[in-house]
């Protein structure tokens, strides 16, 4: 069949290289139409607890939670409230509140509660909250700043989305110009032609446009997914063109025909293209498994990416290879790299040190891997950057500030007076604004206008909205979340809803818990299927596994052990990410191995394998950590970044201990390999 397919390929070449092409061509204004959401709330499951509270609110106020602080500097109370009427008058800006939302600044606002004024005001600085509208957050934050010039400052969830959405572009283009010409050098040292890295760079390229450009029939993506799949897709596919290309070389020493030595090499290639490419495609497949949506997200791009790039090297690079082979012919160049001969004899010394250590490390890796400090959110920019220095600025002034709503059945105003009392005792709690409390209990809504009360009534729902001193995430926020969430449920059982910042973050924190472990334990389970079939063995896939998941841990576990915190969005993806991109180097040694093995002894076969693929498995794991370290320095995004991180010193690891581990492994192992190995036919002499 393959020999059909290449046929036919090779027979219609410069059609099919048009066609390709054209597909690039249309993808790349199609990909134009996709939307980008910088939301993770979005991402959460529909039965998550804020997830119904959005909509609930939706449904019942016209006012959303706060996601914004405004600092305004240099002004008495009387300026600042005509601030906070220019505030509300920019399109897009709602429920803009502020000291006279809490206190009756009628009377002195030294009889009022202290507490409660230094959360707005405080040394004739103004501190505002309100709320941006979601999708214009770049226009509005922009209108925001010229209102409050150089010396105001503006922080919050929206002004990060905005931030997120300007950098992204720049930061992109950015990496494109530090990654392409890395990638091509790597290619140029690795070939012995100029053009090759062109023709592999087209080759992937095209798909990795056409993958782009299909996700105008999903409508929208997240920021990881437009961020990270599409170097992701180049980086673990690149491979494919690379063997396709040597192996037709090869081939083309033996026969003059250009077309009869493509079809040699597509059949020699498919089945270990074929198998790398199923190990990365059911990796990423359970992705998609995840609860939390984003992973779904980026795992439905990488499926399809890693699909489009194998059709797309199977298909498209032959006949682009037929069609220019001749400039690879007319630019040869000698090998700029030395020969590996004679590693294999120096790394089988240390092959007892090497398996003694890495066994040593295993256990407290993966401990320490599963008690690394996360965070959940965006993160904070950088002080360089005028939204990380506005941050500084408001909370020298005011400290940490999220607010917490908290929606109750409005059905009880003593009930509803007495949780309110209790939610003023919680920890880092500064003020509950409701309407009990500021407009009073005794004053029947039915004798107020809808615009005093619409802000916290609703047909159903009382509206309290609990400020907090606390940052959005960490031990002690979530903490503050669980007891609002328990106090409410004491007096309402599960009528009750809560939404904010934080109440998202402690979500998604729950959810992704949830998914790692399962979504790890599918990640080894496909893979271990996929090698099974392939290896037709019961050892060799555990002992890749081994190999690979060590690396994993030891990856995940070093923020433990330099006591630093990561996003868990990022651990969560990268744990599968560099299990499903780097099983390959292992594949691609141990199935070398086992066809030397049938020819010659245990230490040869693995001498002699080591001496003919460190290379090759350098080059990979270079061009895969390349893109990794240059996603974590151009990327001011800490999802990005830290994926970009976990996964350029992953495939530095994954690549150390397939040199130095697999072997040790291999030799060791040998007489078990035999005997669970279906039709092994191991060489038997010594």
């Amino acid at each position: 069949m393959i020999i059909k397919l290449a046929a036919r390929i090779t027979t219609h070449k410069k059609m099919i290289v048009i066609t390709f092409i054209l597909l690039a061509v249309i993808s790349i204004a199609a990909q134009f139409f996709v939307s980008v959401n910088y939301n993770m709330a979005d991402y959460l499951p529909d039965e998550a607890q804020s997830t119904r509270a959005v909509d609930v609110m939706e449904d019942e106020f016209t006012s959303s939670v706060p996601d914004t602080r405004v600092m305004v500097e240099d002004v008495s109370i009387q300026e600042a409230l005509q601030f906070k009427e220019r505030l509300a008058a920019i399109d897009g800006v709602s429920d803009v509140m502020w000291l006279d939302d809490a206190v009756d600044i009628k009377m002195p606002i030294e009889v009022a509660d202290a507490s409660t004024v230094e959360t707005y005001y405080k040394d004739e600085i103004a501190l505002f909250q309100l709320s941006i509208r979601p999708g214009e957050e770049v226009r509005i934050t922009d209108e925001i700043y010229q209102l409050i010039g150089e010396e105001g400052a503006m922080a919050g969830e929206a002004v990060n989305t905005a931030t997120a959405q300007k950098m992204a572009g720049t930061e992109t283009v950015y990496a494109a110009a530090l990654l392409v010409p890395i990638i091509i050098l790597i290619l140029v040292l690795s070939t012995t032609s100029w053009v090759e890295p062109l023709f592999f760079l087209v080759a992937i390229g095209v798909s990795v446009l056409i993958n782009l450009g299909t996700n105008i029939f999903i409508g929208e993506v997240s920021f990881v997914t437009q961020s990270v799949a599409p170097i992701l897709q180049l980086a673990v596919s690149l491979d494919y063109a690379i063997f396709l290309l040597h192996s037709f070389q090869e081939y083309r020493k033996k026969t003059t025909n250009p077309e009869e030595a493509m079809q040699l090499a597509m059949k020699q290639a498919f089945a270990p293209i074929a198998a790398s490419a199923a190990t990365t495609f059911f990796g990423f497949m359970a992705l998609m498994l995840m609860s939390f949506e984003l992973g779904a997200d980026l795992g439905l791009s990488l499926v399809k990416g890693i699909l489009l790039s194998f059709i797309s090297v199977m298909v498209f690079f032959p006949a682009l290879t037929l069609v220019f082979y001749k400039w690879m012919d007319k630019t040869q160049h000698k090998r700029f790299v030395p020969s590996f001969a004679g590693i294999g004899r120096r790394v089988m010394k240390m092959k007892y040190p090497s398996l003694l250590l890495v066994l040593a490390i295993l256990i407290p890796s993966f401990l320490a891997q599963s008690n690394t400090a996360f965070t959940y959110g965006l993160g904070e920019q950088p002080e360089s950057t005028r939204t990380g220095a506005d941050l500084i600025a408001i909370k020298e002034a005011f400290g940490e500030s999220t607010p917490i709503v908290l929606l109750v059945p409005k059905d009880d105003v003593v009930k509803e007076e007495k949780l309110i009392h209790e939610l003023e005792d919680i920890g880092h709690v500064t003020n509950v604004i409701s309407y009990v409390n500021t407009v009073g209990s005794a004053i029947p809504p039915e004798y107020l206008e809808e615009e005093v009360t619409s802000e916290f009534l609703s047909a159903h729902y009382s509206r309290l909205i609990i400020n907090t001193e606390r940052e959005k995430e960490g031990d002690i926020p979530f903490s503050i979340v669980e007891t609002v969430q328990e106090k409410a449920a004491s007096y309402y059982g599960d009528k009750t809803l809560s939404l904010g910042e934080s109440v998202a973050l402690y979500d998604i924190k729950n959810t992704v818990q949830k998914d790692n472990t399962f979504v790890n334990t599918m990640t080894v389970a496909t893979i271990a299927i996929v090698l099974l079939l392939t290896f037709k063995s019961i050892s060799l896939p555990v002992i890749l596994l081994i190999t690979i998941q060590a690396a994993v841990w030891i990856n995940l576990s070093i923020p433990y052990f330099t006591n630093t915190s990561f996003d868990f969005i990022g651990y969560l993806i990268v744990s599968t990410v560099q299990l499903a991109a780097t099983v390959d180097y292992a594949i691609l040694f141990t199935e070398t191995y086992k066809e030397k093995r049938r020819e010659m002894p245990a230490l040869k076969a693995i001498i002699d394998t080591l001496d003919e693929k460190t290379f090759s498995i350098s080059v990979s794991a270079s061009i895969l950590s390349s893109i990794g370290f240059i996603l974590w320095i151009t990327s001011t995004n800490p999802v990005v970044s830290s994926i970009g991180l976990l996964l350029g010193r992953g495939a530095l690891l994954a690549f150390v201990l397939v040199l130095f581990f697999l072997p040790a492994m291999l030799y060791a192992l040998d007489k078990v390999i035999r005997k669970t190995t279906l039709q092994a036919n191991f060489y038997k002499g010594k």
